[in-house]
């Protein structure tokens, strides 16, 4: 067992209100330089949907991630002579169309006008090349736009439903959609760290983020093929790559990532959890059905003795699993096991979980004016407008059953609440779904704290990050010293 620290995160699509604050914040931060006009390391899609950049999610097109053959895990991009061959010309990149070309207005055209019968307008221009354009897509150009045909239809996810599903789904009647904010997953096995030539994307070994250096950085672009999730950029005026650094400035001076912290909904939870890098390789070659388990099992638990005394050989610091226990990411994903990651049938192990969306469901209503459901607990999932095998080919690789166990969980808490609060659902009817779906009703009660009523402190549990302790594994410290007595004075350099 070799135990290692990981910073990973929590998005509950309950809460998202997709109003796009974080990606405005993460825009303002890092990317509005000459080049990254068209990159949103954050972005809010919604679901069903074609995504950002469009169809990102169809790797017959783009080779993203790992594939499993003969029960070893090779690149779906292909090998190193293979990238070889087309590191001139690689056909697996996303085109500027399938992002969109950046735009500005010509406000002159209002500043300047002369007086006269007709409203002046601004015309749109390139970013690139300033010449007058149409406005044909955006970032969020499908923005609540889930049930039109020209968008919801060509989600890759459909494929997993059958005709009548998708008939009945695209009906005026039963249309629903959701948001699905995205950022880097800071993978354990990024395929975008392994498609690198240069090897100028690496991975922190004290706290997982995943980094670009610009020095080493060629411009090649296998990452960008390499990555499933489409979340490394290429600086059209730099030549370089780059990619979400989830704001590890902020967190080396204890501050949650600029989209976490500006969150409206309250949707983003931070925390440190304990992983074994020795079972990696074996985790992400499990079959698709036992990628999620696997998953949650190579997360270990901060309050075993044996963890802990391994954690501290292997160099872990006190402080980190200290942080670890009161991780609100362990909570989730691990305890509760209600956060699911995205896709993983591409074998990248994303460090990014998600609490799916509770289900729009249909129900009739009393004389009183309540909505009431079936008198089976938990016949909304079989009723619900989004199916339950679409959620699957988003969060489990298909396996409806762990998706289906993640939903109980969910109704019963609801159910539990409401039977606390408004008194309208007897409390043993309550108690007997909460045991449906092994729950108690102190588990409740936690999850419904974290989710509604938690501090900032509690949502975003940040460690102490130590960077002088991983500066001094690779460099002498006194070498960085700013003052060195007589001679010149030689500013430190950030970095090993």
């Amino acid at each position: 067992m070799n135990v290692r620290a990981h910073v990973s995160m929590v998005f509950h699509l309950d809460k998202c209100i997709g109003c796009h604050t974080c990606s405005l914040a993460c825009k303002n931060l890092w990317t509005d330089r000459p080049g990254t006009e068209y990159m949103w390391w954050n972005n809010v899609e919604t679901k069903p949907g074609t995504g950002y950049p469009t169809l990102y999610e169809d790797q017959e097109q783009y080779h993203g991630g790992w594939v499993l053959e003969d029960g070893k895990l090779r690149l779906k991009l292909g090998s190193r002579p293979t990238e070889l061959v087309n590191i001139s010309f690689n056909p697996r990149l996303p085109t500027l169309d399938d992002y969109y070309e950046p735009f500005t207005y010509r406000y002159k055209d209002l500043i300047d006008a002369r007086p006269g019968e007709d409203q002046p307008v601004a015309k749109p221009i390139s970013m690139i090349t300033g010449e007058e354009m149409e406005i044909e897509a955006g970032p969020n150009w499908d923005d609540d736009l889930s049930g039109s045909p020209v968008y919801a239809s060509n989600d890759p996810n459909l494929k997993a439903l059958d005709q009548e599903q998708r008939k009945q789904f695209l009906e005026m009647q039963q249309l629903v959609f959701f948001y699905l904010p995205r950022i880097c997953n800071h993978c354990l096995n990024p395929s975008c760290v392994a498609a690198c030539p240069t090897g100028a994307i690496y991975k922190r070994g004290e706290d997982g983020i995943v980094l670009v250096s610009q020095e080493k950085c060629q411009g090649w672009r296998m990452c960008v093929s390499g990555c499933p999730y489409k979340k490394v950029y290429f600086n059209w005026n730099s030549g370089k790559a780059e990619k979400c650094i989830l704001c590890y400035p902020r967190l080396e001076t204890g501050q949650a990532p600029g989209c976490m912290h500006s969150c409206v909904g309250k949707i983003r939870y931070l925390g440190v959890v304990l992983y074994d890098a020795d079972r990696i390789e074996e985790t992400a070659s499990r079959p698709d059905r036992e990628l999620v388990e696997a998953q949650r099992n190579i997360i270990l638990d901060p309050f075993d003795p044996d963890v802990i005394r391994q954690a501290q050989k292997d160099g872990v610091d006190e402080k980190v699993i200290t942080a670890a226990r009161k991780s609100p990411v362990y909570k989730y994903v691990k305890l509760w096991r209600l956060a699911l990651p995205l896709h993983p049938e591409w074998r990248t192990l994303p460090m990014l979980f998600y609490v799916p969306p509770l289900l729009p469901v249909t129900a009739s209503l009393t004389q009183q004016g309540r909505y009431e459901l079936a008198t089976d607990f938990f016949s909304s999932l079989e009723s619900a407008r989004m199916p339950i095998r679409y959620m699957a080919s988003l969060f489990t690789a298909g396996d409806e059953d762990t998706v289906i166990a993640v939903y109980r969980k969910l109704l019963a808490g609801r159910m539990f609440k409401r039977a606390e609060t408004v008194g309208d659902i007897p409390m043993e009817k309550a108690l007997k779904a909460l045991e449906e779906a092994q729950l108690t009703p102190r588990e409740v009660e936690d999850i419904y704290y974290l989710t509604s009523l938690a501090s900032f402190e509690e949502m975003f549990v940040i460690p102490p990050m130590l960077r002088e302790v991983a500066i001094e594994m690779g460099v002498e410290p006194h070498e960085f010293q700013e003052e060195r007595g007589a001679g010149f004075v030689r500013i430190p350099e950030r970095g090993l």
